[in-house]
């Protein structure tokens, strides 16, 4: 099924499904405008393939709180909130139901990304089952590679955790 979302707008929407993709349940999202920022702070949905990638736009506002003690003289963003829009990304990538973080490995911070700057995230998911999937991300800003994550584990929410029943 795809779906198409509005860029413009008070209050996006989805539009209904327009024609179906191929493949058994796959869906595709395209240019979402995700009101309030979108979980994980990532703030328009480029692309979504369900099982396969997903792309967003994140902007940096001079405005975050962070900014004022990470740090001063040299503001930057701190690198776990980059990985959390990662996270937040892969989450979307993997498809409906929750999902949540369970390994992260292979993460390179390679520039600062700073008040103003506009980080485009991409997701390419390399495995994906019913109750784990894994994906690899990265971030560029500027033009230029700013952070890579080479494993982002999730595991369904349905998934029964070690040492519990």
């Amino acid at each position: 099924m795809t779906t198409t979302v509005p860029t413009a707008g008070p209050t996006p929407t989805p539009a209904p499904a327009t024609a179906p993709v191929s493949g058994a349940g796959s869906a595709t999202v395209t240019a979402a405008v995700v009101p309030g920022g979108g979980p994980g702070g990532f703030d328009r949905l480029l692309e979504a393939v369900v099982g396969e990638r997903a792309a967003a736009v994140r902007n940096v506002p001079a405005t975050l709180a962070c900014f004022t003690d990470h740090f001063p003289r040299h503001p930057v963003l701190p690198g776990v909130l980059l990985l959390e829009s990662m996270a937040a990304l892969a989450r979307t990538a993997a498809g409906p139901g929750t999902w949540r973080l369970a390994a992260v490995r292979g993460v390179r911070f390679k520039h600062f990304v700073g008040p103003g700057d506009q980080v485009h995230l991409t997701v390419e998911v390399t495995a994906h089952g019913p109750h784990r999937t894994e994906c690899r991300a990265t971030a560029r800003a500027g033009g230029r590679v700013v952070a890579t994550a080479r494993v982002l584990a999730l595991v369904s929410d349905e998934t029964t955790r070690e040492g519990t029943a």
